[in-house]
C-alpha cells in the first residue's frame, strides 16, 4: 500500500425499510476535517487521470455503479515512491480510500452504467488558487495501463 493511504470497508445495513452506510464520520481514526462533499459522474470506460492535490486530502468512495481507482506515488521522499495501487470499487465492493496530498489518482468507469463518486476532501476548493497538478493518462511518469486485461 502507498504509504499515508488509509481504506475502510463501507458496511450496509438493511432491513425491510431498505438500507443505509456510512461514509465518514468525524469520530472515524482517518477523518482530518471538513472542506466540503461533492459527487461527480464516470461513464463507462472513460478515464479521468491523472491529477493529485498539495495540501488537499481526498475521502473517495463509488455510490453507484462500479470503478477502477488508481493511485501512483511520485513522491520523491515517499518509502513507497514507484508504487502503484489499484482498487475495484462501487456497488460490489463498498470502501473509502483516502488518498494523502501529493499522490496522483485517476478513476475508469468499468461495468454498464455511469460511476458515480462521492468525495469528501479537507479542503473547500478554491477557484482562484486550485490545489491540482495535472498529467496525462497516458503520461510516462506512471507506468499503468487503463485497458481492461482479459484472460
Amino acid at each position: 500500500m502507498i504509504a499515508g493511504v488509509k481504506t475502510k470497508t463501507l458496511i450496509t445495513h438493511a432491513d425491510e425499510r431498505g438500507w443505509l452506510y456510512e461514509i465518514l464520520r468525524n469520530d472515524d481514526e482517518m477523518f482530518k476535517q471538513f472542506g466540503q462533499v461533492y459527487i461527480s459522474a464516470v461513464y463507462p470506460g472513460v478515464v479521468k487521470a491523472w491529477h493529485c492535490h498539495a495540501r488537499q486530502t481526498d475521502s473517495f468512495t463509488i455510490v453507484s455503479g462500479m470503478a477502477k481507482l488508481v493511485l501512483a506515488d511520485l513522491r520523491e521522499d515517499s518509502s513507497t515512491k514507484g508504487e502503484v495501487n489499484e482498487f475495484i470499487i462501487g456497488d460490489e465492493n463498498r470502501m473509502l480510500i483516502q488518498i494523502p496530498t501529493m499522490v496522483h489518482h485517476g478513476i475508469k468507469g468499468i461495468g454498464t452504467q455511469p460511476a458515480l463518486a462521492l468525495n469528501c476532501p479537507d479542503q473547500p476548493f478554491d477557484k482562484d488558487n486550485q490545489d491540482e497538478i495535472r498529467l496525462p493518462h497516458n503520461t510516462p511518469e506512471i507506468q499503468y495501463d487503463w485497458e481492461i486485461r482479459h484472460g
